[in-house]
């Protein structure tokens, strides 16, 4: 394993960590180490938010139209070392190099909307509420803001909330996935670039100890993080019984629907990539395929011919079109619930368990897999897998699956293929969502607007991206004044 024990960035200097404990960084595709990412203790997470808070008055006061300067200078450096970035994704994560230009460009797009925070931050103004008085509400920045981010997008789920934060007045600490924190390095070397004054940014890395650290400190004003929804869980209740503000974005099981009408050709292309697309880990991936109607006999044969074929190996090589799972334990867990889902009685419509890939014989591999006759209420049909695998329930009517969705405890994403409006519209009106895809595999909101989730997919009130990011990390001041109007008594 690689000797290279990762350092964090404190107050505009790279710092090696006091840790004791390191957790090897490996790529999923080879099993070959990459680094160490040191634990970091909470005597280091103190000393970040120290220097995130005796940056934050300076930085609050420099007007926001030079604040966002320095984020114009970030998006500049993030396409000129765009590919870098990628492939840096990619080998650390496992997914295929097109999925990880992606995600940079997604991460791109939130840096450019932040830079209309000059706009986006504007209160409002009521002159003569009264005789004389006038009322007026300002957005000012909360102060010391950390963010708590996942392994399956470590380029792009920071940038779902740095260049808000920053861009509305806040200073910053990001504590990326001990799994996957090679990319956030690089992207601090950027922003070590771009010239910020010390302090305004951070990055610290850890594990649990170093997230309950961030959740306890006092001089930490506002918490977000992306995961599963136990850690979500926790990390909202702990982070709010210290008088926090908090959006957790938790785990999902994605219903996606097919209606008998919906057209062949492009449903089966949508539907694989949003199933198998970065091996199913990631948040809006689809895991349960509803068939409605029959639709079944014709969709679910051309869904298995297609992930039969799908060509699966380390994200890097040309052809790929689907990488490993991130770690020896996922595949492990992943494998023992498609048994999980044989043992309840579904049906092994496409084998992907013990894979061996040529050349990559020590990855973490799982090839795509469809389980058909999943039933509601089993194992694989409300757990959330976080794989490459598709289960398959077969519905009577648009009304069942809709039922069927609800009845869920997650509202991350849902998503129909029809090609009957009223079938859309019925079911985009009713299904409890946050996203909703119509024809759409992946419902993946732009930047400049809220990545939004129900349910146990989301604790909190304010989501992430967009209007939502401005809301979220400024504090409202209203202002009542009444100035004297005999002018004849000033001069």
């Amino acid at each position: 394993m690689s000797d290279n024990i990762l350092k964090n960035y404190i107050n505009g200097e790279w710092v090696a960590s006091n840790a004791t404990r390191t957790l090897d960084v490996t790529n999923p595709a080879t099993a070959e180490g990459l680094a160490k990412t040191p634990f970091s203790t909470p005597a280091e997470v103190d000393a970040a938010a120290r220097a995130a808070a005796a940056a934050f008055e300076a930085w609050k006061r420099t007007p926001a139209a030079e604040r966002i300067q320095y984020l114009f200078k970030l998006k500049m450096l993030l396409e000129e070392n765009f590919d870098d970035l990628a492939r840096t994704i990619t080998t650390e994560n496992g997914k295929i190099l097109d999925d990880a230009r992606g995600e940079m460009r997604r991460a791109i797009e939130n840096v450019e909307v932040a830079c209309g925070i000059p706009t986006m931050m504007l209160g409002d103004f009521a002159e003569d509420i009264a005789r004389g008085i006038d009322e007026y509400m300002i957005r000012q920045p909360v102060g010391v803001v950390a963010s708590i981010c996942p392994f399956n997008f470590p380029g792009m789920i920071p940038f779902w909330f740095m260049p808000y934060a920053l861009a509305c007045g806040n200073t910053v600490i990001i504590k990326p996935s001990e799994r996957t924190p090679l990319t956030m390095q690089k992207v601090f070397q950027l922003l070590e670039k771009v010239g910020l004054p010390p302090g305004v940014v951070n990055l610290v890395n850890g594990s649990v100890d170093t997230v309950n650290a961030i959740l306890d400190h006092p001089l930490i004003q506002a918490i977000t993080f992306v995961g599963s929804t136990a850690v979500a869980r926790h990390i909202y209740s702990r982070a709010a019984l210290n008088g926090k503000r908090v959006q957790a974005q938790g785990g999902a099981k994605n219903p996606l629907i097919v209606l008998p009408d919906a057209d062949l050709d492009m449903t089966t292309k949508i539907v694989l990539d949003s199933v198998y697309g970065n091996a199913g880990q990631r948040c809006l991936a689809s895991a349960n395929v509803v068939m409605v109607a029959g639709a079944g006999k014709t969709f679910t044969p051309a869904f298995a011919e297609g992930a039969s074929s799908r060509v699966v190996g380390f994200g890097l090589d040309k052809g790929v079109q689907m990488g490993p799972v991130i770690s020896q334990q996922s595949l492990q867990r992943i494998e023992g619930l498609i048994q999980k889902g044989v043992d309840e009685g579904a049906r092994v419509v496409v084998e992907g368990r013990d894979a061996l890939i040529p050349d990559y014989e020590k990855g973490f591999f799982l090839r795509p897999t469809v389980l058909d006759n999943v039933l509601p209420g089993t194992t694989v049909a409300q757990t959330e897998i976080f794989g490459p695998v598709m289960t398959v329930l077969n519905l009577n009517t648009v009304d069942d699956a809709i039922a069927f969705v609800n009845s869920g405890q997650y509202g991350n994403q849902a998503s129909i293929f029809t090609s009957s409006g009223a079938a859309a519209r019925k079911f985009r009106n009713e299904v409890q969502a946050g996203n909703v895809g119509i024809n759409i595999g992946v419902a993946a909101p732009m930047a400049f607007f809220p990545f939004s989730g129900w349910k146990e997919s989301f604790f909190g009130t304010l989501h992430g991206q967009g209007k939502h990011a401005v809301e979220f990390f400024t504090q409202t001041k209203v202002v009542v004044e009444r100035w004297l109007q005999d002018w004849s008594r000033q001069f």
